[in-house]
């Protein structure tokens, strides 16, 4: 990969057998509930994939939600579509020289995007311990540290949000992202920024407005927001040309940006100024090096969004936020901004605001064992034919 090349032909590396891939359901309670405007999240469920293999072990993490709300995939398909296509399709594909293969081994699979990438990371995991290599060098990252915002999630009443800024802001957190959805918008934000002058303040409506609401985001100009992240439909991309030609403030796409294919849509209707990548929502590490190559040819700015992820997803993410076109404050908080005990060693926020990016082999941690088993749900074995 390698900043978008073929790592694997630039540096060699191990030739990697795979045995199997466990499929591992976890649910960790969250500190407190998170709501959007998709709905309330009080427990984090995810589907972990290791790549068990002839050398070292690797780890991934489906970023699916229980339910098809934030997109079309879900955690029971993710895991379905794992069992019985992608999973067997790697397998069958013998030995891994090159973690590129991986992604040719599934192509004739269409979407399924979040498990692709769960499977990716966990081979890219297990190839990159066997080499002895960190992700972030594989992948070409250039940050050792990386700066790190926080997302606020929608509560009531407003004193609640000012509350929990003000902490998040005594941590160092260097951006602060409120969450908003009709009839929670414009009064919310003054008070925030009435609250909070000098921090850089976006805002994230998860898609839940329409073009006919263009009048809040004008309305938002006046409180000098960083961007307005997601502010309708993923696919309406003429509406978000739109909106940006009527506003000042920088459109942000998110769940609009799939794939490398939709950064080329977005940056021909010019329908955004920021794009949000997250890695388990493009389908893995190969193509989030499109979606970054595209952005950085763009000179549109970069920054690397979570999913509220343990400690797994969390490595990868900032892995990917290392890479040198992303220029904000990404989304990867503090492992105890969601968990009291994550299941990796915890990630924490220094006092500059910035997290280091794990320098190990691999994406740099694993879970623990014992956590693990607390918090597993159920188990899958997945083999070739």
């Amino acid at each position: 990969m390698n900043g978008g090349g073929a790592a694997g032909e630039a540096w060699g590396g191990p030739s990697l057998r795979l045995e199997a891939l466990e499929l591992i359901e976890v649910a960790l309670p969250l500190v407190r509930p998170f709501r959007t405007s998709f709905g309330e999240e009080r427990v984090k469920r995810a589907l972990l994939v290791r790549a068990r293999t002839d050398g070292p072990d690797g780890w991934g993490e489906c970023v699916a939600a229980p339910e098809p709300r934030y997109s079309e995939e879900w955690l029971e398909g993710a895991w379905f579509a794992i069992r019985e296509w992608i999973g067997p399709a790697v397998l069958a594909g013998g030995p891994v020289d090159d973690p590129a293969q991986v992604e040719k081994r599934w192509s004739w699979v269409r979407g399924h995007r979040m498990a692709k990438a769960a499977v990716e990371a966990a081979v890219v995991d297990a190839w990159l311990r066997a080499a002895g290599r960190s992700l972030r060098e594989f992948l070409g990252g250039v940050q050792d540290r990386v700066p790190c915002g926080v997302s606020v999630g929608i509560s009531h009443p407003v004193e609640a949000t000012l509350e929990e800024i003000e902490g998040y802001v005594a941590e160092g957190y260097q951006r602060v992202k409120v969450k908003i959805e009709p009839g929670h918008d414009v009064e919310l934000v003054r008070a925030v920024r009435e609250a909070f002058p000098n921090i850089d303040l976006s805002v994230d409506a998860n898609g839940a407005y329409r073009l006919a609401d263009t009048r809040v985001f004008v309305a938002l100009d006046e409180f000098d927001l960083l961007m307005v992240q997601q502010p309708f439909h993923p696919e309406d991309f003429v509406g978000h040309a739109r909106l940006q030609r009527e506003i000042r403030t920088a459109v942000c796409l998110d769940e609009s940006i799939r794939s490398a294919r939709d950064v080329d849509t977005a940056i021909a209707l010019r329908a955004c100024m920021v794009f949000n990548l997250k890695p388990g929502r493009v389908g893995g590490l190969q193509e989030s090096l499109r979606v970054h190559d595209r952005v950085q040819a763009s000179s549109r700015l970069l920054r690397v969004g979570g999913m509220r992820e343990t400690g797994v997803g969390r490595a990868l993410n900032l892995a990917v936020a290392s890479l040198p076109a992303v220029g904000l404050p990404g989304g990867t908080s503090g492992s105890h901004r969601c968990f009291e005990e994550d299941l990796t060693r915890p990630f924490v926020l220094e006092p500059d605001g910035t997290m280091e990016v794990p320098r190990g082999p691999g994406i740099g941690v694993t879970p623990l064992p014992d956590r693990l088993a607390a918090c597993t749900a159920r188990t899958e074995t997945v083999r070739a034919g």
